[in-house]
């Protein structure tokens, strides 16, 4: 099976800029906004600076033209202020745990669930091997779910080199069709396994920097209820732009900006077709696409982008913002240190200028409507709770710009070779 590639690359370029948290500009001058208001002289004054810049983020100045723009001050925004629980924190030291895992070397030792085992399978309907069943040097977490009913419990209790018959029954629903409903026997043999440590004192003092497991665990506290105040910023920040954006309407799409934006998706995913050693026109219809569907994406992906441009540049205008001020210096400082380039330089190389710019600018926007936005509060006890579920969300190239690249495909897995046919639906 192969993933949906163009569908997951239109994902990340529309994630959600918010990942960069900046925690420094913007939010000094948090007011209402009947307080930011300023006299026409001034308001003209700073229009003209941002227009007068250098850089713009689109190629039109007439942008009154183009689009219309939503409400963008004093806007109502929900925060949730989120409850770190007791569970959270055991789950957190049990997925750390999980991070050190360490292979089992003792003899005669058996899988047990949650145990990370590498295997090699072969599966076999009515004798005869089956296309996509097959993988070596699979690696996979016992418990996780992620094959069909049957097929991890079965490897529960093998031994290091073991090899085991597995009889499983694919689901019903299951995606291919020939197999679905169907008895199946997989021929597993065990390469390794890892397990998770206990957590116990000696744990904690041999790999931590604290003393007990009850300082641990109140170090890993202190570490989420950060992380809860931190994701409920980005979700803010998530949450005004989506507004702003929804309620903004587009007359009119400057067909320069579509040809470079839809040129750009294109680009995107030959990246992924020449990492898959295949044309683009091979790699599209891999994913199941014509040609007619890759181009929908394409327009989608340049309307959304060009439309997002537009209202930033909108704003900046309006604002008297420039990409060259103290707030966006400061994101881009950000950007760095979170991306890890350490030069703009590498960053510009590595995404080009247009996708920083426009990374920058949309975080500076997105903190100006947070800034200027009447925000209520409210009490949440889950982390999903305060971040928000929309991460798909209408921003483009941010996360090519701040080197979140969010994209895992299969064609170019070299994980388990047509290992595909047994991960769970």
């Amino acid at each position: 099976m192969k993933r949906k590639t163009c569908v997951a690359v239109l994902a990340m370029c529309l994630i959600l800029a918010a990942g960069c948290e900046n925690n420094g500009s913007g939010n000094a001058d948090r007011t209402k906004t009947e307080d930011t208001k300023t006299d026409t002289t001034q308001d003209t004054d700073m229009n003209k600076s941002s227009q007068d810049s250098d850089t713009r983020l689109v190629s039109v100045d007439d942008i009154d033209k183009y689009i219309t723009l939503g409400e963008y001050k004093g806007i109502v925004l929900t925060k949730s202020n989120v409850q770190v629980t007791e569970e959270d924190v055991d789950n957190r030291v049990t997925e750390n745990l999980k991070d050190n895992m360490k292979e089992v070397t003792q003899k005669g030792a058996t899988v047990q669930d949650g145990d990370a085992v590498t295997i090699n399978f072969v599966g076999k309907k009515d004798g005869v091997a089956f296309e996509g069943g097959s993988g070596n040097n699979y690696d996979l977490t016992i418990g996780d779910g992620t094959m069909i009913p049957g097929f991890e419990e079965g490897i529960i209790g093998m031994k290091k080199g073991d090899t085991k018959d597995v009889e499983v029954t694919f689901p019903e629903n299951y995606r291919q069709t020939d197999l679905a409903g169907q008895d199946a026997v997989f021929q597993i043999t065990l390469q390794s396994f890892r397990r998770a440590p206990e957590f116990t004192d000696e744990w904690v003092t041999d790999n931590t920097d604290y003393a007990n497991m009850e300082e641990y665990k109140a170090g890993v506290r202190t570490q989420l209820e950060a992380e809860a105040v931190t994701n409920a910023d980005q979700a803010l920040k998530t949450q005004a732009w989506s507004q702003v954006f929804s309620d903004s309407e587009v007359k009119e799409y400057p067909q320069a900006d579509m040809d470079e934006a839809s040129a750009e998706y294109k680009r995107l995913v030959q990246k992924y077709a020449d990492q898959a050693g295949m044309k683009l026109e091979e790699f599209v219809e891999s994913q199941g696409l014509t040609t007619e569907d890759f181009d929908s994406q394409c327009q989608y992906y340049a309307q959304q982008k060009v439309k997002q441009n537009l209202i930033v540049q909108k704003i900046m205008d309006a604002e008297g913002i420039a990409l060259d001020d103290e707030e966006c210096l400061a994101i881009q400082d950000q950007i760095l240190q979170q991306s890890g380039a350490g030069d703009m330089a590498v960053l510009i190389d590595t995404y080009g200028q247009a996708a920083v710019d426009e990374t920058i600018g949309l975080l500076r926007i997105e903190d100006f409507l947070v800034a200027n936005a009447n925000v209520e509060q409210t009490e949440a006890t889950t982390d999903a709770e305060a971040t928000g579920a929309d991460t798909a969300n209408t921003e483009t190239t941010d996360a090519e710009a701040t080197g979140a690249d969010t994209v895992n495909t299969d064609t170019a897995d070299t994980n388990a070779t047509g290992a595909d046919s047994t991960e769970a639906q």
